[in-house]
């Protein structure tokens, strides 16, 4: 289903993301809140970046779909390939970066296709510091802990349940968790590889996972990924649906998905939590399926997808859109919001 994911969408989002104006407003929406809008600094390339990272308003990395890695410390004025040896033709979904040299970036598949590399050199240099061995396994996202000393990665269900990677010394090294802790999964169930999302953490111990297809449900670890609870959202799940991407600033959490097979269709695309994600609700609809959530500021959220861009402003309640650009990942930082997406896309939010 993942791979379904990457090929069945990009040749659709470089075309949208070719035809429509930046910052123009889904055709159903009213005019862009506060005129938000996003302003373009890509990366010259054709690979679709869905591994995002940044680390301030001048440093981020970029991961793409044929084995590429970019960076930028002045804010996407330029691009710097940093491209690991070896990774060519590989799928990079997921980045985490401690700082302008230090960032770990992950590859997804089945088998040894599912890996993570290091650099503690700006990508001057990699080390391989995981590759999957199991032929059941297909890694989605990681996520690390503030710090960077602690972080974990996710797979599809093996044996039935999630598995869960953890590193204790910066991803330089990972095991697999006790499955123990983990609850079973449905059958059909799995997660979406699709911004490097669907695994996110907060505050030091917290942890939150994401999955669809034949279940919508939000997964919470309170001890660093040992022990989890589950708990069913308000998305619906579908073969190609469910919940794809989460983010927390403290007990605050906001789901948003849908299904990528009908990106246009945002109907109760999201969910709020207040309680560490021990309750989830109903967070009305987007302007599309979303692949990518993060908070802006207190209460204020963007969300973005194959469609557009959504922003709320009262935590996750109600939503607005405010553009029709193809992306795939956000994240903010103090100072800026950055996005990516197919044919290099790269864009920062600004307000006219």
């Amino acid at each position: 289903m993942r791979r379904l994911l990457g090929m069945l969408t990009v040749a659709a989002l470089a075309v949208t993301a070719l035809t429509t104006p930046i910052g123009a407003a889904d055709p159903a929406s009213a005019a862009p809140p506060r005129s938000l809008h996003w302003r373009h600094v890509d990366v010259g390339t054709d690979q679709q970046l869905r591994g995002l990272d940044a680390v301030s308003a001048s440093t981020a990395w970029v991961g793409g779909s044929a084995g590429g890695v970019w960076r930028t410390t002045n804010g996407g004025r330029t691009w710097v390939d940093v491209s690991p040896r070896g990774a060519d033709g590989l799928l990079f979904r997921d980045v985490e970066a401690r700082s302008a040299r230090v960032a770990l970036a992950m590859t997804i598949g089945e088998g040894r296709d599912s890996r993570i590399y290091r650099t503690t050199n700006g990508g001057r240099t990699w080390a391989k510091v995981f590759v999957n061995r199991s032929k059941k396994a297909f890694y989605d996202c990681m996520a690390m802990y503030p710090g960077g000393k602690h972080g974990l990665a996710m797979s599809d269900p093996v044996d039935g349940k999630f598995r869960i990677i953890a590193t204790h010394d910066g991803g330089a090294s990972w095991r697999v968790v006790d499955p123990a802790g983990m609850p079973k999964a449905v059958d059909g169930e799995f997660g979406f590889a699709a911004s490097g999302t669907c695994l996110v953490t907060a505050g030091h111990r917290d942890a939150y996972l994401a999955s669809g297809g034949a279940a919508s449900r939000i997964f919470a670890s309170h001890d660093r990924g040992r022990h989890w609870q589950v708990r069913r959202s308000t998305i619906p799940a579908s073969d190609a649906g469910g919940v794809f991407s989460l983010s927390f600033r403290g007990g605050e959490g906001i789901a948003v998905g849908g299904d990528f097979q009908d990106e246009d269709n945002g109907a109760d695309a999201s969910a709020y939590s207040h309680s560490r994600g021990r309750a989830w609700h109903n967070g009305g609809d987007l302007g599309g399926y979303r692949s990518g959530v993060d908070w802006r500021a207190a209460s204020v959220a963007i969300a973005v997808g194959p469609s557009g861009s959504d922003v709320t402003r009262d935590g996750g309640r109600t939503w607005r859109s405010f553009s029709g650009l193809a992306l795939d990942a956000v994240q903010c930082v103090s100072g800026a919001c950055w996005a990516s997406g197919p044919e290099g896309t790269v864009v920062r939010l600004v307000k006219r």
